[in-house]
């Protein structure tokens, strides 16, 4: 099927509404049945999981599963950036005049990206971006990269396109499109903004210091908070999770990180392991 195909039919499903409802089956105790399809289909490693599938009450529960704290070392070093997820790297790199690149030729802007927040997306000009996908086999708990607070947090409700390579390749702006959340820190490298992704079926984004904060709600609006009292996490520390797979981006000021040399589009990355360092 042509990716025009693809688009036109993926135009015409309410997405959001079918995303919705996955999520409430997924979260029901019928899923837990179909549990070991899912492992089967998607090669999960049961050996990292906290506990035997048998003792997850429902999909989504399995899907959010923690792992045994020795499975992901995070990286010691006091000036070392670590990868918040596993994952596929997708696109990395400077963000020029404003811009970041979703795909070749295909570009978007951080004010697009940050909800229309123009004077915040300055910040990032001429600074370092990275974009992680992850895909159903990974795990979907999202960790600090370095250490530092909560600052704000902003709500952008979109559409769900899929964040799989048809989805960046044929959805013009896909990133900037889709629902999201955005949870900006205070770091020893300034302001670092994360930014998560929902997608098809991805009808849940949750972050550990607001149990009010989601995705995908019924009639959302764009919504920012300052949090001048935010919560403070150490690097490798729990700040999120998605209940079904998606995509981060982060988002670093001019001069601050410098991201390693050995990243590249398609490379791997896992939670903890070292993908930069501060200047």
């Amino acid at each position: 099927m042509s990716d025009r195909l693809q688009l036109f039919l993926m135009n015409l499903l309410p997405k959001n509404t079918v995303s919705r409802l996955a999520g409430r089956f997924a979260g029901s105790s019928f899923s837990r049945l179909f549990i070991p399809m899912y492992i089967k289909k998607f090669q999960v490693n049961l050996q990292e999981a906290e506990r035997a599938w048998e003792h997850y009450p429902s999909l989504v529960e399995f899907f959010i599963r923690r792992l045994k704290p020795e499975a992901r070392p995070v990286d010691p070093a006091a000036d070392s950036v670590v990868s918040p997820v596993d994952g596929k790297v997708a696109q990395l790199g400077r963000i020029e005049d404003g811009h970041l690149v979703q795909a070749k030729g295909v570009l978007f802007t951080a004010a697009e990206l940050l909800g229309g927040d123009a004077e915040r997306a300055k910040r990032y000009h001429g600074g370092t971006f990275l974009t992680v996908y992850l895909s159903p086999t990974d795990y979907h708990r999202i960790h600090m990269p370095l250490a530092g607070h909560v600052t704000a947090s902003t709500y952008v409700p979109g559409t769900l396109f899929p964040v799989n390579p048809f989805g960046v390749r044929a959805v013009q702006g896909l990133f900037a499109k889709n629902e999201r959340l955005i949870t900006y820190f205070d770091t020893a490298a300034g302001e670092v903004a994360l930014v998560k992704v929902g997608a098809t079926i991805v009808g849940s984004v949750k972050v550990e210091y607001d149990e009010v904060s989601g995705t995908n709600i019924k009639g959302g609006r764009l919504e920012h908070r300052d949090l001048p009292d935010g919560p403070s996490y150490g690097k490798g520390e729990e700040v999120a999770r998605f209940e079904f797979g998606s995509t981060i981006i982060l988002l670093f000021e001019p001069g601050r990180v410098e991201l390693k040399e050995d990243l590249y589009p398609e490379a791997r990355v896992r939670m903890g392991e070292k993908i930069g360092r501060i200047l």
